[in-house]
């Protein structure tokens, strides 16, 4: 029996591997990303909720994040760790400077992938949905490209 990825049988399976450190620096970004992408999450939830109510609670964040209030006062520690909010038991939770600068950015680059899917074709609900995976994997450079592209498109 002869395998796919021998490369006498199957040219294609031979390959060239970029160089390693290259390909962990991309493997770490993505890392990152999803290490940052729950805090700015919940930031941008937070801030929204004070916005519309004045306040954000633990059970409205639990049930629009779709998770449970523990794993909600497990989040809200690590963003008072991280210095991102202020809470205290049983009481509303409060971004600092620093929470209300990470929603604002994350909230603009949800913006600009929305409306550049949007202009793309794609449905609203789909682009809602999809920005929310995609805004945090982009870089700053994606973005403006993005931005620029979807000026044109809209024109």
């Amino acid at each position: 029996m002869t395998s796919v990825t021998d490369p006498e049988t199957n040219p294609e399976a031979n390959i060239e591997l970029e160089d390693a450190e290259q390909q962990a620096a991309k493997f770490e970004r993505v890392r990152e990303a999803h290490k940052t992408e729950v805090a700015e999450d919940y930031v941008e939830l937070i801030d929204d909720l004070i916005n519309a109510n004045g306040e954000a609670r633990v059970v409205e964040l639990a049930e629009r994040m779709g998770v449970s209030h523990a794993t909600v006062n497990k989040i809200i520690q690590r963003l008072q760790r991280e210095g991102l909010v202020i809470s205290k038991p049983y009481r509303s939770i409060f971004l600092t400077d620093e929470g209300r600068a990470l929603a604002q950015a994350a909230r603009r680059r949800h913006e600009i992938v929305v409306r550049f899917l949007k202009a793309a074709g794609v449905s609203d609900a789909t682009a809602e949905i999809d920005a929310e995976g995609v805004e945090h994997h982009v870089s700053e450079e994606t973005l403006e490209c993005l931005s620029a592209l979807t000026l044109k498109i809209e024109k």
